[in-house]
Parts: C-alpha cells; sequence; structure tokens
C-alpha cells in the first residue's frame, strides 16, 4: 500500500490505461511534450522527429487528448553505423481538464514538432474587474 491511501494496484490499473494496447509487433515511441499555460488556453508542445503531418491522429474523445500514429523509416534501408531512431508506432494520452473548450482545440505539425492549442473556456479565465468610486 502506498502512504496517500491508494493501493498500489490501483496505481498500477491506473498506469496499464494509459498504455496503447498492442495490435502488432514493433517499438511503441513515447514522444517528449512540454505543456504550457496562459490564461486563454495550454499549448502541448510534442516532439515528433520525422513524422509528417498525415501520420499524426489526433483525436479528443471522453475527456482525454489522444496522440497516436507511426514513425516511418526516414532514410531507407541504409547500412547505419549508429541509429537511435527508428519505425514504430507513437502513443500519449493526457486527461483534458473541463476547463477547456474541446470545440476550438487547433494542432500544427511542423519539421517534426506537433503544436496543439488547447483554449480555455469563457467561464475560466481571468478577468478584470473595474472598481468604480462612489
Amino acid at each position: 500500500m502506498s502512504t496517500n491511501g491508494n493501493s498500489t494496484l490501483a496505481q498500477k490499473d491506473v498506469a496499464q490505461e494509459s498504455a496503447p494496447e498492442r495490435l502488432r509487433e514493433g517499438v511503441t515511441f513515447t514522444p517528449r511534450v512540454d505543456i504550457l499555460e496562459t490564461d486563454k488556453e495550454l499549448t502541448l508542445v510534442a516532439d515528433l522527429p520525422g513524422v509528417r503531418s498525415e501520420d499524426v491522429e489526433l483525436r479528443f474523445e471522453k475527456g482525454q487528448l489522444i496522440l497516436t500514429g507511426h514513425v516511418k523509416q526516414r532514410l531507407g534501408e541504409k547500412q547505419f553505423v549508429l541509429q537511435e531512431y527508428g519505425e514504430g508506432d507513437f502513443y500519449r494520452a493526457f486527461a483534458i481538464h473541463e476547463s477547456i473548450d474541446a470545440t476550438k482545440i487547433e494542432a500544427s505539425c511542423k519539421q517534426g514538432v506537433l503544436t496543439v492549442h488547447l483554449p480555455k473556456v469563457e467561464a475560466v479565465k481571468p478577468r478584470q474587474i473595474a472598481v468604480k468610486a462612489q
């Protein structure tokens, strides 16, 4: 048992839920991601070296932003001295808070960098309230 009251088994189950189901042999990559927050939105930036936008699938369902796709062989059948990038699938999932307006999520992929804009709903954006003198 962990000290926060959750059992180790329950924590393991949660971790397993976020992993993709294996449907074929090969490697599954976990892209590196940075997430930035402003008053208006969250911005997710994922490194996907060698990945074209048509090889990326991004979807929002049941409160999760799910990033999947496939990294293809980059240089064909070459004799490598060192090869750190391989062919395989990639997967990442993020729980999205209800403060994000899912209907306005936008994404672009440029030179292997995926940028996803997750705008906040108007109700959660901070606003300045003028205080009037009387």
